[in-house]
């Protein structure tokens, strides 16, 4: 019996690979009928750039969306690039197993996030998304499907892909590392009041190991806490923060917690961290009404869209007569060396509240970027901060997010490119190995089918 079970699994793989090389052959095609300047034809992004209207022909991968393996034994996983983090949990859990790194939010996809980075509470040991990336499958600009590997003939595209933002080639399939989890996570949240002390206290807990997962929230001044979480066996009894309470504000209420590891992995997603109380659902009465269905990231994105299409926000600033707000929605890595002077001038300079704290080192052997390049011995700190900030009469519609730029260039840091960026060409290149870039687009993109880099993130075509 157990030798057909195993038969049957088998000859199921082998259909959903020819069935995916099948949609990888007909996205080929599609590809070189198309003329022009080439996008993908997404429905949902979890990209915070505005993008001019555009009429430029749309690849529609809308079909890749299928897990098509998972080996307990190897740990490994082999997904399509259009598959959520949540359709990968839901496939690796009952296997005692999880991606190294799952971010934050659940419609992210694994071909996103490994084009555009990802990070969440395993950084510290385990990097950013890509760096547990084994194989890719890509489309690149000038039509071929190449199969990209650490010790291959693309090895610059398999380094040169993360934060490229889909201007090389799209991921088709990807082959990643996953590691075995336990059934639940303890939290510990710690306050400090001390900055200094609270940074020390992070990287001590990231030298030492003592946690598996290690992350933080800023409320204002003197109240920075440290959230560490360890995988344990059993516990006592769970929190539920996918309806009616709120993840973030436990923190400030207790030492200790346990969530099931699923939950834990989707903490945030529920109030896309505290951003929901933009649209006034933190209260119990709403809540009640929505439930858990609607409280999700993937439905505040959507309102996000119809305010960008309608200018909503805007509109009732104005007939409130309150001054217009500049969006400021970033997350940046500073060497931890530099955390507290950072966050120094982001209370000084910049009025939003809470902010995230996330520790991330490259993975000992992981593969660095050369589009993001980091010191592979140095420990940094992402600041992830999503809000708007009031403008002061004669302040340019960008003012704070150009001081946050010069400052974490001045720290020695960088910033994500998934939402609003400001530099001058030439800051960019400098500061995105403009170098390496251009070599890599010559070779998988001579005709510059797809947009190039500069002019998606900063001119947001």
């Amino acid at each position: 019996m157990a030798s057909g079970e195993s038969g049957i699994r088998a000859t199921a793989r082998l259909v959903r690979f020819a069935e995916h090389e099948a949609r990888a052959e007909a996205l080929r095609a599609q590809l070189a009928g198309l003329h022009g300047t080439i996008r993908l034809a997404k429905r949902t992004s979890n990209l915070f750039r505005a993008r001019t209207t555009t009429s430029t022909p749309g690849l529609d991968v809308s079909g890749f969306t299928h897990v098509l393996d998972v080996d307990p034994l190897a740990r490994t996983a082999e997904v399509e690039g259009m598959v959520t983090y949540e359709q990968l949990v839901d496939a690796t859990l009952p296997h005692g197993l999880m991606p190294l790194v799952v971010p934050q939010l659940k419609t992210i996809t694994l071909g996103g996030a490994v084009t555009g980075l990802g990070i969440e509470s395993s950084s510290f040991r385990n990097g950013l998304v890509h760096e547990s990336v084994l194989e890719m499958e890509l489309l690149t600009g000038d039509g071929r499907i190449v199969v990209a590997r650490a010790d291959n003939e693309h090895s610059d595209l398999f380094h040169g892909f993360p934060n490229s933002y889909g201007t090389l080639g799209y991921a088709l399939r990807l082959k990643i590392e996953l590691e075995p989890v336990k059934p639940y996570v303890r939290l510990d949240h710690v306050r400090y009041e001390n900055t200094e002390e609270y940074f020390a206290a992070l990287d001590e807990a990231c030298r030492t190991g003592s946690a598996d997962f290690v992350d933080g929230t800023v409320f204002g001044p003197g109240e920075q806490y440290l959230t560490l979480g360890t995988f344990t066996t059993s516990a006592p009894a769970t929190s539920d923060y996918t309806w009616l309470d709120i993840y973030y504000k436990s923190i400030r209420e207790r030492e200790t917690d346990h969530l099931t590891v699923r939950d834990y992995l989707w903490r945030w997603d529920t109030d896309w961290f505290w951003c929901s109380r933009a649209f006034g659902v933190q209260s119990r009465l709403p809540r009640l009404l929505l439930g858990r269905k609607l409280l999700r990231s993937s439905v505040y994105w959507k309102l996000v869209a119809l305010d960008r299409r309608f200018g909503i926000a805007a509109k009732i600033l104005k007939l409130r007569r309150l001054p217009p707000e500049e969006t400021v929605v970033q997350d940046i890595e500073v060497p931890l060396s530099r955390a507290a002077e950072f966050l120094d001038f982001f209370r000084r300079e910049i009025p939003i509240s809470p902010v995230w704290i996330c520790p991330l080192k490259q993975r000992p052997g992981g593969a660095n970027s050369p589009l993001y390049e980091m010191e592979p011995e140095t420990r940094y700190v992402n600041f992830g901060f999503w809000s708007a900030v009031p403008l002061d009469p004669g302040e340019e519609p960008d003012t704070h997010n150009r001081l946050i730029e010069a400052e974490v260039t001045r720290l020695g840091g960088r910033k994500s490119l998934y939402s609003d960026s400001f530099y001058t060409e030439d800051e960019f290149w400098r500061l995105y190995n403009g170098d390496a870039y251009r070599k890599l687009k010559t070779a998988y993109d001579p005709d510059g089918r797809l947009l190039d880099l500069y002019a998606k993130c900063v001119r947001r075509r």
